[in-house]
């Protein structure tokens, strides 16, 4: 759709610490030709950081750097995948009370990687819904960590990541304009990250740590692998000629391209070949530098260009996301200004 009069006030990123691939070779926990397919430097670690905690402190920057008071906003969302350091617990509403502490909904969302641009969309439906509405704060947040993911061997090809970002979507004007947005699904994948396993009583029935693989290969043995390919990169492609049809453009018009933070083998396959993306147009040099934020990539592309100064006023920024379920996200982002944070 055609997004009007929605900006991007401020986003915030917390990433707690950093772990060095080189450094889980060498101590047998990274397999040694995942590391090399990958290209992936670094991933971004919490040594006892929860998720939560991580949402709060980019929360936390986002509100300042945007000069959001409690009263401004009027919805918060909070997409993730994986535990958030409590259990049966409403992570949303701590993160309302860690840092507006005012009454708006206060929700969660379970989107898998693609949560970050679900929580976009329907953040821009709830802001445009009534005239009074001002700012929604948009959060994402995840710890990957033992006993119930291998960052290394959970999703091979990509390197699982700690950390936590938000990003304060604006009716009042911001250093960014959102142009438009599109998310599209197909639950016909929805077994792909499910496999033939029966449902279980308790998190872990089955196998611990999670193995992505092993349910795929379950998945593909039925379905097919082509089908499962046909199907997903049919998604990826609609989404992203609905969101750059609506903004009026070609992906060769834009200046960057925020992709997810997967490996290099996996963008090569996914993204660069296909859509003919040069990696020097994406984040990939600092991406990989940090691993896969769960929902978080693209807000956190978003803040690294900006706050590097790599995106300049006039430039178009084109976010792209996909997540287990199946579903895809594309936005397009024209950067208006440099803002005093960058």
């Amino acid at each position: 759709m055609r997004v009007e009069n929605v900006f991007i006030r401020g986003t915030g990123i917390r990433l707690p610490g950093s772990l060095r691939v080189a450094d889980a070779v060498a101590a047998g926990d990274c397999p040694a030709r995942l590391a090399s397919a990958t290209g992936v430097l670094s991933v971004s670690h919490s040594a006892d950081e929860s998720a939560a905690e991580m949402a709060v402190a980019a929360a936390r920057s986002a509100l300042r750097r945007a000069g959001s008071s409690p009263g401004d906003i009027d919805l918060i969302l909070h997409a993730d995948t994986y535990h958030q350091g409590q259990d049966l617990w409403p992570v949303a509403s701590y993160i309302q009370r860690e840092t507006t502490g005012n009454s708006c909904p206060a929700i969660e969302i379970r989107q898998m990687s693609n949560g970050g641009m679900a929580a976009l969309d329907l953040a821009t439906a709830y802001l445009t819904a009534a005239p009074h509405r001002c700012d929604a704060l948009l959060t994402t947040a995840d710890r990957f960590c033992e006993p119930g993911i291998d960052r290394w061997r959970t999703d091979p090809g990509t390197p699982y990541a700690d950390g936590g970002t938000a990003l304060v979507l604006s009716r009042r004007g911001g250093y960014a304009r959102l142009v438009s947005l599109a998310v599209l699904a197909d639950s016909e994948l929805e077994p792909m990250h499910r496999g033939d396993d029966p449902f279980g009583k308790a998190p872990f029935s089955h196998r611990i740590p999670v193995d992505f693989e092993e349910a795929k290969r379950a998945f593909t043995a039925r379905a097919g692998m082509s089908y499962a390919i046909t199907r997903a990169n049919a998604g990826q492609r609609s989404v992203v000629k609905q969101a750059l049809a609506d903004a009026g453009m070609e992906l060769a018009d834009a200046d960057w391209v925020v992709l997810p933070h997967f490996g290099r083998r996996r963008l090569s396959t996914i993204y660069y070949g296909p859509y003919g993306i040069d990696p020097a147009r994406t984040t990939w040099e600092w991406s990989r530098t940090v691993g896969h934020l769960g929902a978080g990539d693209q807000f956190a592309g978003l803040d690294y260009l900006v706050g590097s100064g790599s995106a300049v006023p006039g430039d178009r920024c084109v976010l792209i996301g996909v997540g287990a379920g199946y579903s895809w996200g594309c936005a397009v982002v024209d950067i208006l200004d440099r803002p005093d944070w960058a």
